[in-house]
């Protein structure tokens, strides 16, 4: 199938705070031998001598002993942590496709092909998939990676036939892993028995950066495009045939992640044009969706190809694609590693016409998506992690718009229309707080510049993508979260990423190493952090996000024409808002959204 274009991330901010000079130092060499690998586990797991799950402060109640959890798949047995803490067990690091080494590097993901008659370690991590940025810096990284991981509550059996959350992390589709601390299972799984509501959690890896994500006619005409999301898709096959034996219901599954994740939690809403293969039954996106926010035309995805296979010696060969595949992981890794956070190898989904069949607008617009209930939201302030800094005129951004600022060379007509809809006054820009003061050391046009930033890459995907369930009578449960948590400066406002440690009730900070989120709040945070658990938890339980709410301070409402709605999530005021916030604005980016390859 010919590549018709290329999908795209956005920016990607660093995850949890914003970027700054010290992150150059991701650019580490990546170990290749054991004893090497060994050196540059996380300073948690050198401290405590093993992987625990997803609660590490809990490690010295997750040992194995006689009375480890055991459960058989479909390959084999698997032997898992117990933490009597929690009162759960941790079945980690279990290959659910083979390794994408060798001459399956850079080809879609293989079925396992062979079982065993032994017990098999699942009790610590395996390595991360490899990748550039301050989420994968503090883990072990290999090609070798395709795990996933099962948290469950001790009291659960083969029989329980619990639902199932399967969480799909971000980052930018260029870092990250289902072993980040910050998505600890441990407390969300917890308070999920608390209220009535238990669930079983998943958290998985799936290929980045070009080593997911490479794209190019030659990539295109061998049919291996869109790696990491088809990483994912074989992962939920492998819930579908193996969660049961963890006590799980395959019929009760759903998707969920954030950024990077819920635009793939979108995609494969979308994937082969809507077609439903069974593998959920409801999606949950957190500042992402089926629409991508930006996009690099098909030259400049060929040109990132080219220029790879130049740096490694692969130009003047007949199969390019193959001598990549050849090339020392050592080679190939210090090419990709040395951009320093430039575009060259910028690598992430492309329409393909296969597994991504169209521009995600479009699909939308044509209903051609799985109807299933989702929940999907944005965090008000998202644009201050996306706006481009130090313009200082409205001509300054107005070439900017044309000239490719946001990679993509937008029409003069459009332009203009966004200077109008996005006016030089800094009430109507982020964070509100600041009301009519600039930030000049941002750029005198920067707050302007973030809220139409916000609105392009976050806010009006998730708009459109409510408004469309709601066209079709699909529940939507759509909500703006409006907290800024303690690890973030004022200046920020409520960023991205800001709702995740909300989310999963992670009120200790576990893997944020930049500023705990929970220092010295209000309860209030605390409360809203329970009550977000708790909606979430309801949702994968009862597709539903408010059974599980005991004495909550608000009713969420699903989205319907006749009354389009979100949840606005505040400490201590939390409530039911009409979803006309910058209407005008997200209405024109909608609705000239296939100029923006959308």
């Amino acid at each position: 199938m010919p590549i018709i274009d290329h999908l795209g991330d956005g920016i990607s901010p660093q995850h949890g705070r914003p970027p700054t000079s010290g992150d150059v130092q991701y650019k580490m060499k990546l170990e290749t031998t054991q004893n090497e690998r060994s050196k540059s586990v996380s300073i948690y797991i050198i401290m405590l001598g093993f992987a625990t799950g997803f609660l590490l402060w809990t490690a010295v109640h997750a040992v194995p002993t006689k009375s480890s959890p055991t459960v058989t798949v479909l390959n084999g047995t698997y032997t898992g942590l117990r933490s009597s803490t929690y009162n759960q067990d941790f079945f980690l690091g279990m290959p659910y496709a083979q390794q994408p080494v060798g001459n399956l590097r850079f080809t879609v993901p293989q079925s396992l092909n062979a079982s065993w008659d032994d017990t098999r370690d699942a009790t610590q991590y395996s390595d991360i998939c490899v990748g550039y940025g301050t989420d994968s810096i503090w883990y072990s990284q290999s090609e070798a990676c395709l795990t996933l991981n099962v948290i469950r509550g001790s009291s659960v059996n083969k029989d329980s036939n619990l639902p199932v959350g399967v969480w799909i992390h971000g980052g930018g589709f260029a870092q990250g892993s289902g072993a980040d601390e910050r998505y600890n299972m441990s407390a969300i799984v917890e308070n999920s028995y608390q209220i009535g509501k238990p669930f079983i959690a998943v958290t998985l890896n799936y290929r980045l950066s070009a080593w997911g994500f490479i794209g190019s006619s030659q990539v295109s005409n061998s049919g291996n495009t869109n790696l990491g999301l088809r990483d994912q898709r074989l992962a939920l096959q492998w819930v579908q045939e193996n969660i049961g034996a963890f006590g799980g219901d395959p019929k009760k599954v759903t998707i969920w992640g954030e950024s990077a994740g819920a635009m793939s939690v979108g995609y494969h809403l979308t994937a082969y044009n809507g077609r439903d293969d069974k593998l959920f039954r409801a999606g949950i996106m957190q500042s992402g969706g089926s629409i991508a926010p930006r996009a690099a035309n098909y030259t400049t995805l060929q040109l990132k190809y080219n220029t790879l296979v130049s740096k490694v010696g692969c130009s003047d060969v007949v199969d390019s694609l193959q001598c990549l595949r050849e090339v020392p992981f050592e080679t190939l890794n210090t090419v990709l590693n040395s951009t320093g956070g430039n575009s060259d190898y910028n690598f992430s989904p492309v329409v393909d016409g296969d597994l991504i069949q169209d521009w995600g607008s479009i699909q939308l617009t044509k209903h051609a998506f799985v109807k299933v209930p989702i929940i999907a939201g944005s965090n008000t302030d998202e644009g201050t992690a996306f706006g481009p800094r130090g313009i200082n005129t409205t001509e300054q951004w107005y070439q900017y718009l044309i000239n490719g600022g946001f990679n993509f060379q937008t029409p003069a007509s459009i332009a203009k229309r966004i200077l109008k809809l996005y006016p030089d006054e800094p009430s109507q820009g982020i964070p509100a707080y600041l009301g009519d003061q600039r930030v000049p050391s941002n750029g005198l046009e920067w707050r302007r510049t973030s809220a139409f930033a916000g609105d392009f890459f976050m806010h009006a995907n998730r708009r459109r993508q409510c408004e469309t369930w709601a066209e079709t009578s699909t529940p939507a449960y759509c909500y703006r979260f409006n907290v800024r948590s303690a690890d973030v400066p004022p200046l920020s406002g409520v960023t991205h990423f800001e709702e995740v440690s909300f989310v999963f009730h992670n009120i200790a900070g576990l893997g944020y190493h930049y500023g705990k989120p929970f220092d010295g709040v209000p309860h209030s945070y605390i409360d809203l952090s329970s009550m977000m658990a708790s909606m979430w938890a309801s949702f994968i339980h009862d597709l539903d996000p408010n059974p599980g709410v005991v004495k909550g301070p608000v009713y969420w409402d699903s989205y319907s024409r006749d009354k389009p709605v979100d949840l606005c999530l505040d400490a201590n005021t939390s409530h039911m808002e009409a979803d006309t916030w910058r209407k005008d604005g997200i209405g024109y980016i909608n609705s000239v959204a296939r100029d923006f390859w959308r």
